[in-house]
């Protein structure tokens, strides 16, 4: 039967193009490209590109000079060269290294990741729908001269850049990924027009050691970068509360026209590189949370992009899938189950069982900050108050 009606005002596009799963440094690299073809794939077992509202579209890859807004041009000819001679390596460009290893691909896919996120930027501030999603995207770490992370071409920057080319005044990024968003906040570090936010393991415990609360922003801008550190093994409640404690205030006292959101998978409790401890029902509560934010903010116009995750199985593919489902308006219930036809290919793929539905039975209740007030004991607390004192202020906020 077909999918239910959903919210109109939700208008999606929704960028995908089978060629991003090229993005794969190696067979053995956690950056698995099957966590992305898994989630295109249950996206589709749940009929989401079926909805009204929802348009599948693919964009060609980023030239040059849509690369060069945020990167060098030295940076993108070492990127050629890089695929040109795999296995090659060029440390001052951080290609051929452990994390980021030269592959065939490696200009093509990275620029064809680039292009949707560009792409999903363009559909949302010239009109043609309110939100946009590449959940292919996200790659944060990514460097004006320097790859960095698993991250080629900062494809979450590049949009932003776009925007304020289109005209955007001012722009929110949220990241919410367990590492530091250094390349976005570095690329954008004395640009007043966009602020900055990243909720992450702390940066004594987990790459790329920066994010700190004193991280606020170049002469030129302060204020601009806000950095919430949280305590290894923060949990859902937790998450939640930093989330809450912090997110929706700033987006409401610097009026973005446009938010940018980068929904890293990889603080859930079961990712193997990170030590967060939330669930797959705390990361859709979050990707609620910012849809609710663009439609009271900026009248809905919102672009939400993947990021890390090596919990290839059992959280990616549920996590963007949530998001995805958000921002075409229709939701999906926690307790539903994964189709079958899903798992089916789950197993075909990988000979693991898939997870059965699409929650984790978490609990995404927290205590609201304002409300409980603050705890001068809780590691989490002490995080949450560094970060409002250290940039709330210089937003005309009380921390």
């Amino acid at each position: 039967m077909p999918p239910a009606a959903p919210d109109q005002s939700c208008s999606l596009r929704l960028f995908w193009d089978e060629g991003v799963t090229a993005y794969n440094f190696s067979p053995v690299h956690p950056m698995d490209p099957t966590r992305l073809a898994l989630t295109m794939r249950l996206v589709e077992a749940f009929d989401l590109p079926r909805l009204p509202s929802v348009t599948v579209t693919a964009a060609p890859p980023a030239g040059e000079s849509t690369l060069h807004l945020v990167h060098r041009l030295d940076y993108i000819e070492a990127v050629r060269k890089a695929a040109e001679q795999p296995g090659s390596l060029d440390e001052r460009h951080g290609l051929g290294t452990e994390d980021n290893p030269a592959f065939p691909a490696i200009h093509s896919a990275s620029a064809l990741i680039a292009g949707q996120s560009v792409a999903a930027a363009e559909a949302v501030w010239q009109g043609r729908a309110r939100h946009a999603v590449n959940f292919a995207g996200g790659l944060h770490h990514a460097m004006p001269g320097r790859a960095s992370g698993f991250c080629v071409y900062n494809d979450a920057a590049l949009a932003i850049a776009r925007l304020l080319e289109l005209g955007a005044e001012r722009v929110v990024y949220v990241d919410v990924d367990v590492h530091h968003g250094d390349g976005v906040q570095q690329a954008f570090w004395d640009d007043p027009r966009v602020l900055t936010i990243s909720l992450h393991e702390h940066p004594s415990t987990l790459f790329p050691q920066t994010g700190w609360a004193t991280e606020t922003g170049g002469e030129q801008a302060p204020g601009s970068a806000v950095n919430l550190p949280l305590p290894a093994g923060t949990g859902d409640a937790g998450w939640l509360r930093a989330f809450h404690a912090v997110v929706p205030e700033l987006i409401a006292a610097f009026r973005p026209d446009v938010i940018v959101s980068q929904h890293g998978a990889d603080t859930h409790l079961e990712d193997p590189l990170a030590h967060l401890a939330v669930t797959v029902d705390a990361q859709r509560a979050v990707a609620l949370a910012l849809h609710e934010l663009a439609h009271q903010h900026c009248d809905g116009r919102w672009v939400a992009l993947g990021g890390g995750g090596y919990a290839v199985v059992d959280v990616v593919p549920r996590t963007w899938t949530h998001l995805v489902a958000i921002a075409a308006g229709q939701p999906i219930e926690p307790a539903a189950e994964t189709p079958e036809q899903w798992r089916a290919e789950v197993y075909r793929r990988t000979r693991r069982p898939a997870p059965p539905r699409m929650t984790d039975g978490g609990d995404a209740r927290y205590r609201d900050f304002a409300e409980s007030g603050y705890d001068p004991g809780d590691r989490l607390d002490q995080a949450i108050l560094g970060t409002r004192r250290a940039v709330f202020p210089q937003l005309g906020l009380l921390p």
